[in-house]
């Protein structure tokens, strides 16, 4: 399994979000998490990139426990395992295109000259190729959020989150997204876990997860 978790639980102050959740992800598969709003599907895909701590339960992330990592450690294995691809891009806008692709990259310490060949192919794949030097502000959303994918793939990461990554987009860049992530999944055997509202995206995964009050009902 790539991922593996075992009765997570998260409380904010009186308010229990997750309520023991039992998720296991396999290495290449594609699995989508929708609910209501408030039924936990953010704080948990925040779990399991590590940007927040569980409560209670346990999490392996590519054979590796990562719910009692010390912060600098956590911290690490974040950037090295995990790429985050949200709503808003988080393009950083005095950057062009390849030098945001390339920032995980720098700071795992990787070449400079690797770096910008890893970025400059990934771009490649997704289509940017002739973007390359353009800052965020020139480029159409569907092009920013082909850029943070590249970004979250820079360092050949174990696991893709996404939180709303069509959630933004225009139906015709949305349908491109679509087939791109199922392509990447494909070409790169990519694991993803995807949240979204968006019906369409969420019957095409290789799993639909269901949450409903802080628990996984289906």
């Amino acid at each position: 399994m790539m991922i593996h978790t075992e009765g997570i639980k998260k409380a904010f102050g009186t308010v229990e979000v997750l309520k023991g959740i039992d998720l296991d992800v396999a290495k290449g598969e594609l699995v989508s998490i929708v609910g209501a709003s408030g039924a936990g599907k953010t704080t948990l895909l925040q779990i399991l990139g590590t940007l927040s701590r569980p409560d209670a339960g346990e999490i392996i992330i590519d054979g590796v426990r990562t719910d009692k990592m010390s912060e600098k450690k956590l911290s690490e294995f974040r950037n090295r395992k995990i790429g985050f691809v949200f709503q808003f891009h988080h393009l950083l806008p005095e950057f062009n295109a390849l030098e945001n692709v390339m920032i995980p990259a720098f700071i795992a310490g990787r070449d400079k000259k690797e770096c910008e060949a890893e970025g400059r192919r990934l771009l490649d794949i997704l289509g940017m190729s002739h973007r390359i030097a353009h800052k965020p502000t020139e480029l159409s959303g569907g092009e920013q959020q082909r850029v943070a994918i590249a970004r979250a793939l820079i360092n050949n990461s174990a696991v893709v989150l996404a939180d709303e990554p069509s959630g933004n987009l225009d139906s015709q860049n949305k349908a491109e997204l679509h087939k791109l992530l199922f392509d990447l999944r494909d070409s790169l055997g990519q694991t993803m876990v995807i949240v979204t509202h968006d019906e369409e995206l969420a019957d095409m995964a290789d799993r639909k997860i269901i949450m409903r009050d802080g628990l996984i009902i289906e």
